[in-house]
């Protein structure tokens, strides 16, 4: 089998198979061919995936292999060149992307989308999800230090003592625990808020205070929280607004799988936030928990609060992102490889009995997969 390394489109910085995992495959009979350059932005350069087995390739050639890898869907021109019973593999949001699915669904490819494994334990070799989340919530503290016209960490001067920055975290998943982790080490006192009660504990063993509210739990399947209502959402928003008001730093990290990002903040919670204070939205891609975030971009309040909206937050680390998607995608690779005689053959097997496999599946042979059937 030959596997094939794509390019990202431009504003992607990270590579989807990096050379130290490209070994990996090699030894498991697996060819790799590299578009030229593919690496670059994360620090692996042509040679090094040639000191490692692979061959440096065009696009078109990459094209051809029996297995694509890549990070962002394929366009459509892409499409045009990829031959008959071609797997893909990589993040496609297929919730988000239906009927980019729908067409594949028309071709004799099979695809799988690392995004919709199940958060198992397990799985959690194969995660991206979490292995993306958790450098995004790295990042966004230190985005939200070099924002913030103040020291995170307590001082004392010869000039007088200086207050540590206080830091709030909304939503308590895999990015919002590498935020307080991050935020601690970095000696702000941090507070954390997140649907579901049972995160508290997590929360506090980090260092942080969980904020407890009078409201009902949303504990929801693997591991996320469940979606609220309109009721519930303005209850919540009234019980956090002075949370926030008193906050040097806000970062938002909720999300629903399939759905626009619940809405946590509205522009008047944020107003009562001191001029100078900073919010760091992880969301504003799927529409973001804070009113006014745009992605890509930093926007300054009316009472001088500076709004930074996150896009692509794992491809500013791209060397480590890629490292862990790289790790990702083997894993997944390596349950997927039928073998024989206990020997490694490098065939690519769909076995929709085991439950990572069938849940990563959106099509296979020509047909949309349906989970479970």
């Amino acid at each position: 089998m030959i596997a094939g390394i794509l390019q990202e489109p431009q504003g992607e910085n990270r590579v989807s198979l990096l050379p130290e995992q490209v070994e990996v495959l090699i030894k498991k009979n697996v060819q790799v061919v590299v578009e030229a350059s593919a690496g670059n932005n994360a620090s692996a350069f042509n040679d090094a995936y040639t000191s490692k087995g692979a061959t440096i390739a065009s696009r078109a050639e990459v094209l051809q292999s029996n297995l694509v890898l890549s990070i962002n869907p394929l366009t459509d021109a892409d499409m045009q060149q990829v031959k008959e019973g071609t797997v893909l593999l990589g993040v496609y949001q297929p919730l988000f992307n239906f009927q980019q699915v729908k067409n594949w669904a028309d071709k004799n490819i099979s695809t799988f989308s690392l995004d919709m494994i199940p958060r198992t334990t397990r799985a959690q070799s194969m995660d991206v999800l979490s292995s993306q989340a958790n450098i995004a919530g790295y990042k966004a503290v230190l985005l939200a230090s070099t924002l913030l016209p103040r020291y995170f960490p307590m001082f004392m001067t010869a000039a007088g003592s200086i207050a540590p920055a206080k830091v709030l975290i909304l939503g308590a998943g895999v990015a919002g625990l590498q935020a307080i982790a991050t935020a601690k080490r970095l000696g702000a006192v941090v507070s954390a808020y997140d649907v579901r009660p049972a995160s508290a504990d997590e929360v506090k063993s980090m260092g942080a205070k969980f904020i407890t509210l009078e409201l009902e739990a949303l504990e929801g399947a693997g591991g996320y929280a469940r979606e609220m209502t309109e009721e519930r959402s303005n209850k919540q928003r009234e019980l956090l607004t002075p949370y926030i008001a008193a906050a040097d730093v806000l970062i938002t990290t909720a999300a629903v799988p399939g759905r626009t990002a619940p809405r946590l903040v509205t522009a008047q919670m944020i107003s009562h936030m001191a001029a100078g204070s900073v919010v760091v939205d992880l969301a504003a891609e799927s529409g973001g928990n804070v009113e006014g975030s745009v992605a890509g971009e930093i926007i300054t309040t009316a009472t001088g609060v500076r709004i930074w909206g996150g896009k692509d937050v794992p491809s500013q680390l791209a060397f480590h992102a890629s490292m862990l998607f790289s790790r990702n995608v083997v894993n997944l690779l390596l349950l997927m490889s039928k073998t024989a005689d206990g020997k490694p053959t490098g065939v690519i097997e769909a076995d929709f009995s085991d439950e990572i496999i069938d849940s990563a599946t959106l099509t296979h042979a020509g047909s949309k997969r349906e989970k479970g059937k």
